[in-house]
């Protein structure tokens, strides 16, 4: 016992260490990756290893491969740094070691999914009586809520999805707008949707959906099966759909409409940004991710939908050896998993640190430090092309060799880190803000990055 606690402790030093040294560490740095594979590979060896060994073996391999995605300077996709209390949560899940299938195989782990979830709902503006399916990401959300809503535009249709399959169904015709999330393509595939079902909606100067054009798309379409998904943070520009026209627009039609979130939907949790997101407690399902503006570990996200009974239908299942199956829809009878791992102690322990204030503020502080940035990169001379409603900025540096050149020089740098994006034709920078540690300090230190690397490259800026 003495040596399992050594080992725990061991590793958790290693984990703090790591955390701690994030502030200045290098965000990212070139690596080859041949020689980290080589690292970790060789023979299987033959006989046991003892256990210090093999942490000791581990953190060596991996250290020149760890990228500091959870520090205060990397904006390359929309991630936030694990908090501290959530992420000692996750390592105590980790210990736990829980099933969190139901109520009979970790009690504890579903009364910390339902407590949880009660809070997300309330924080989120999600009506109390929607159900909350914890999965691993906005991929796995948007699949449980577009599972939920071909099952019930079918049943609406007479048909029972389920049981019968898609083979002789009604057609589903599934609207997005044009900018929509390659995720939402992806569930249809999975679905047996497929992405021919897709009507693609025409978008506004800022990539969120024309209601106008949605009007007209689902009134040119006729009677039938119909899924609309809305989207809340358009992943380039931060852009949110009119939800609450969109929605009733959709119900008009006796259509589902489905709310991609998974950064956006913490508009809600904010009184400075709520109105980017008013109406969506009228939509029929949602989905959000965790690991991202609210800062928990990976792989944490939310499946919400108005009605648990359609959310279970097409979700859950039973048998005879699966105690405690079949009674009211928790746990794995939201999700697509089985063997699920205990996330929901970490969601409550992250949301008991921030607290309602909390989240507000990180909302806040995070869409304020985006403006700092667009507004030192102006100051910069570059050209910021979206409206910056959130934490998302686009960047010009020129034409599109000269911004993919920055891109990469900056990449290499190691003082920040941000991506790539096609954007209306153009390569830009992708800034995202959503770690709760970035400081006003830190983006000052990018910008000025930004900008000595972007001034030492050759070309003409493009105004």
């Amino acid at each position: 016992m003495d040596e399992l606690r050594h080992l725990f402790r061991r590793a958790a030093d290693h984990a703090a260490d790591y955390r701690l040294s994030l502030p200045e560490r290098p965000v990212g740095v070139p690596v080859d990756q041949a020689v980290l594979n080589e690292a970790f590979a060789g023979p299987l060896p033959d006989a046991p290893t003892p256990p210090e060994r093999v942490l000791a073996e581990l953190v060596a391999a991996a250290e020149p491969g760890l990228v500091a995605t959870a520090g205060p300077r990397y904006f390359g996709f929309v991630v936030g740094g694990a908090s501290p209390a959530a992420t000692a949560a996750d390592m105590l899940a980790a210990g736990w070691d829980q099933i969190a299938f139901n109520a009979v195989t970790s009690p504890a782990a579903v009364a910390a999914e339902t407590a949880a979830g009660t809070w997300l709902k309330e924080l989120l503006g999600i009506p109390a009586t929607a159900s909350a399916g914890f999965v691993t990401g906005g991929q796995a959300a948007n699949t449980a809520g577009l599972a939920a809503a071909r099952h019930q535009v079918l049943a609406d249709a007479g048909w029972d999805v389920e049981r019968r399959g898609l083979t002789g169904a009604p057609a589903v015709r599934v609207f997005a707008g044009a900018e929509r999330h390659a995720t939402i393509d992806r569930s249809l595939r999975l679905l047996g949707l497929g992405t021919d079902a897709l009507r693609p909606v025409p978008t506004g100067p800022q990539g969120a959906i024309d209601p106008d054009a949605l009007a007209a798309a689902l009134r040119d379409a006729g009677p039938g099966p119909s899924i609309v998904c809305l989207q809340a943070g358009n992943v380039n520009t931060g852009a949110c759909d009119d939800l609450r026209r969109a929605c009733d627009l959709v119900h008009r039609h006796g259509g589902w409409a489905h709310v991609d979130g998974a950064f956006g939907l913490w508009a809600a949790a904010s009184p400075a940004t709520r109105h980017l997101v008013d109406g969506l407690e009228t939509a029929d399902s949602w989905a959000c991710d965790g690991h991202k503006w609210l800062n928990l570990p990976y792989d944490t996200a939310f499946a919400f939908c108005a009605r648990p009974d359609v959310h279970a239908a097409a979700m859950s299942y039973a048998a005879a050896y699966l105690v405690g199956s079949g009674g009211a829809p928790a746990g794995a009878d939201l999700t697509a998993e089985s063997s699920r791992r205990a996330r929901g102690f970490a969601v409550w322990a992250g949301l008991r640190e921030l607290g309602r204030d909390g989240v507000a503020a990180l909302v806040e502080r995070c869409c304020a430090l985006a403006r700092r940035f667009a507004d030192g990169l102006s100051a910069a001379g570059f050209e910021v092309v979206n409206d910056v409603v959130l934490n998302q900025v686009l960047v010009g540096f020129g034409d599109d060799a000269r911004t993919d050149r920055v891109v990469a020089a900056v990449q290499t740098d190691g003082t920040c880190w941000a991506g790539g994006t096609t954007w209306r034709g153009r390569r830009l920078m992708r800034i995202s803000v959503s770690n709760a540690t970035t400081t006003e300090a830190d983006v000052d230190r990018s910008v000025a990055a930004i900008a000595r690397l972007a001034h030492g490259i050759g070309g003409e800026l493009v105004h």
